[in-house]
């Protein structure tokens, strides 16, 4: 999932095409349906992204009533409006509308705390849990953005690799070499520098035993001369999510893909460079996420490459979740000031019935 951040926009207005009492807000590349003259370009505004959970007073106020995702009909989600995708919501908050919407966009303010809007974080099913120990070694993987948010990213015609965005559940393993111990979590719960203790019918131990992680990991910090080694991998089958690719998520060899690693030595960090990943994990013997275009960044063919079927089980059992696109060679991006790094995500998978989002 991407960082909850709820902002001050300038907006773009299009005309829904298929809807004369309704047009399109845009807020960087994502759409967002509104009323038609409630906005005119240039004008500023709130935008709140999907997977926010807004409070009760805010969903009536805002005239949504009934209308969100969820149980409780309080959660936003990327929805089809007369065929026009629409993602996220796009309002004036009456409190906030004595504000200088320009000024607090240039301040970079996040509303939600303001707004009491929280993050949707799934409920995770009991054979994806486990008792947690505390890991202050764990290696943390960190969230990714979508493109749609931060359109600048990536300048045009840089060299990229983009990796098909397997959809599963993010699996850490932490290969610490002065002790030989090795640390497994997920995202959600290695963000607190919890492990999983060792449990021979958890998921992620399951998955990264059947692959033979640990062992990659410690050849991995000898030949770097590494003091830690991350590696970030997706567990998937079915059992774990909506989408299984032709594999058995509760068997004793789940499906396992690796898309980053990260190899701490003498006080540097280092993700391995995209261009020379593909040929590292041959080398380690760990599988990996498919490739599915390397060369110049080309906003319009990656976002047609996001969409379509799955390449992992070679039948294109179902649809593409997407892709995750990062440069040829790492590098810092100000834009994110973090890694370069952004995923562009499949209509189609936004919009699918029955889909499960579990972390």
């Amino acid at each position: 999932m991407s960082t909850l951040r709820v902002t001050a926009e300038q907006l773009t207005i299009h005309p829904h095409p298929d809807a004369d009492a309704l047009e399109l807000a845009q807020v960087g590349l994502f759409h967002a349906v509104v009323a038609k003259g409630a906005y005119r370009t240039g004008d500023w505004a709130v935008y709140i992204p999907e997977s926010a959970l807004l409070p009760d007073g805010l969903v009536e106020e805002i005239g949504l009533t009934g209308k969100l995702a969820g149980s409780k009909r309080n959660r936003v989600k990327a929805i089809r409006l007369r065929g026009e995708l629409s993602q996220g919501i796009v309002c004036r908050p009456q409190q906030l509308v004595d504000r200088d919407l320009a000024a607090e966009h240039e301040a970079g303010t996040d509303f939600s705390g303001e707004l009491g809007i929280t993050k949707w974080v799934p409920e995770v099913p009991l054979h994806m849990s486990g008792d947690f120990v505390p890991a202050p070694d764990l290696l943390r993987w960190i969230e990714i953005e979508n493109v749609k948010r931060y359109p600048d990213v990536f300048e045009p015609d840089e060299p990229v690799v983009a990796t098909e965005k397997i959809h599963g559940t993010a699996c850490l393993y932490t290969y610490v070499a002065a002790t030989g111990e090795g640390f497994v979590s997920s995202k959600g719960q290695g963000a607190k520098n919890l492990a999983l203790a060792h449990a021979e019918d958890n998921l992620y131990w399951k998955a990264v035993t059947a692959h033979g992680v640990p062992e990659a990991a410690r050849k991995a910090a000898e030949r770097f001369g590494a003091d830690r080694v991350g590696v970030f991998g997706e567990v998937f089958g079915s059992g774990v999510q909506d989408l299984a690719y032709g594999e058995t998520g509760r068997s004793e060899h789940p499906g396992y893909a690796v898309f980053d690693i990260r190899v701490d030595a003498d006080g540097t960090r280092t993700w391995i460079d995209a261009a020379d990943l593909p040929a590292l994990l041959e080398d380690l013997d760990l599988p990996q996420a498919p490739t599915v275009y390397e060369g110049p960044y080309d906003e319009a063919e990656l976002l047609a490459a996001a969409q379509g079927e799955e390449t992992w089980s070679g039948g294109g059992l179902h649809l593409r979740e997407g892709v995750v696109v990062r440069p040829a060679r790492e590098r810092f991006s100000n834009v994110l000031v973090g890694r370069a790094i952004a995923k562009f995500v499949s209509d189609a998978y936004l919009t699918r019935r029955g889909g499960t989002e579990y972390e």
